[in-house]
């Protein structure tokens, strides 16, 4: 079992989750993040962190969200490991609250 990041961390991105994981089991795309599923040891420090509380645990995710397990596992496939917490996005504040956001999600790695 493993945590799935869902559609709240769109254009968000705060990396409070990142700096409390033992295992750094997140990757980050240009404005979302991802947690590892084969790496994620189910432990739920993350949960809490996230102000937008985007994490789930993949048995509790929401069914409007239920896409986001299978892009997770995904797209940490393709983006660099990030272990440490970073600035949010600058649209963090506005875009924290917004639903229907998938639309917006880039596939492109994040990093600096």
């Amino acid at each position: 079992m493993a945590y799935v990041v869902a559609e709240p961390c769109i254009k968000c991105k705060y990396t409070d989750c990142v700096d409390v994981c033992p295992v750094d089991c997140f990757y980050e795309g240009e404005n979302f993040l991802v947690i590892n599923p084969d790496e994620c040891i189910d432990c739920g420090a993350c949960v809490p962190e996230c102000p937008t509380e985007a994490i789930f645990d993949e048995d509790e995710l929401p069914s409007q969200w239920s896409q986001y397990k299978e892009l997770n596992a995904e797209l940490a496939q393709k983006w660099p490991n990030i272990t440490e917490k970073r600035e949010p996005l600058d649209t963090a504040d506005e875009y924290a609250k917004k639903t229907g956001k998938r639309n917006e999600l880039s596939r492109n790695p994040g990093g600096k």
